[in-house]
């Protein structure tokens, strides 16, 4: 009766989802949609990952061409830049879940107001 219970157990533990999800990987190119109060734009990213880490490159009509940085942990995304409008910095944090290739989330523009995302990859 244990010899049935030890391979019972084991093969709920070999079972796929009875271990956190795999770590998405972002690599590549995201179009993403942009919604904030003041309006909204279609930004692309290209993101770089190493691990948890992430850098990569933001381009849009509104606020250019940047550098970016951030973390990818488990489904959860972060990534940040400086942006330089009309001769004001910006800090600009992108917060939100990837789900294979879409994601969603919040997006901060400093001091201008906040706004939300979604994004598909290219």
């Amino acid at each position: 009766m244990k010899r049935i219970l030890l391979v019972a157990a084991i093969a709920v533990l070999a079972s796929p989802g009875t271990f956190a999800q795999s770590k998405a990987d972002v690599s590549g190119k995201w179009q993403l949609n942009v919604e904030t109060s003041g309006g909204s734009g279609t930004p692309t990213v290209t993101f770089k990952q190493d691990g948890e880490k992430l850098t990569g490159h933001y381009s849009s009509a509104t606020l250019g061409e940047n550098d970016i940085t951030g973390t990818m942990k488990d489904a959860n995304i972060t990534f940040t830049f400086t942006a330089n409008v009309q001769g004001t910095s910006i800090n600009v944090t992108y917060t939100g879940t990837v789900d294979k290739d879409t994601m969603k989330g919040t997006v901060s523009l400093g001091e201008v107001g906040e706004g939300s995302f979604t994004g598909k990859r290219q």
